[in-house]
């Protein structure tokens, strides 16, 4: 269950960081269903690039220290942000060529 929480906490944190973009730029926005998908998946995949790909152990142990707790969560809300900004983005570029 401990391994577990980091990916819990990036999902969460995630779908809030894809409704708050949402609502930062509304031109992108999906909806608030759509922000929450793509922010939940964004912060799935977010915090997994974070902590394997570039080398920053953002839940080293997958322990409950505040260190691995902020560093899911802002990995989560970074990670959730740029994917629902990227989807609104590539939605709008879509419904302006049709």
């Amino acid at each position: 269950m401990e391994a577990l929480l980091p990916i819990l906490i990036q999902l969460i944190s995630g779908g809030a960081g894809g409704n708050l973009i949402g609502k930062l730029l509304p031109n992108l926005s999906l909806g608030t269903i759509g922000n929450l998908i793509a922010g939940v998946l964004g912060g799935g995949l977010g915090g997994q690039l974070l902590s394997g790909l570039l080398g920053a152990d953002v839940a080293p142990s997958g322990g409950l220290d505040l260190g691995s707790i902020i560093g899911s969560v802002g990995s989560g809300a970074a990670g959730g942000g740029v994917l629902m900004a990227i989807i609104g983005l590539i939605k709008k570029l879509l419904a302006a060529k049709a």
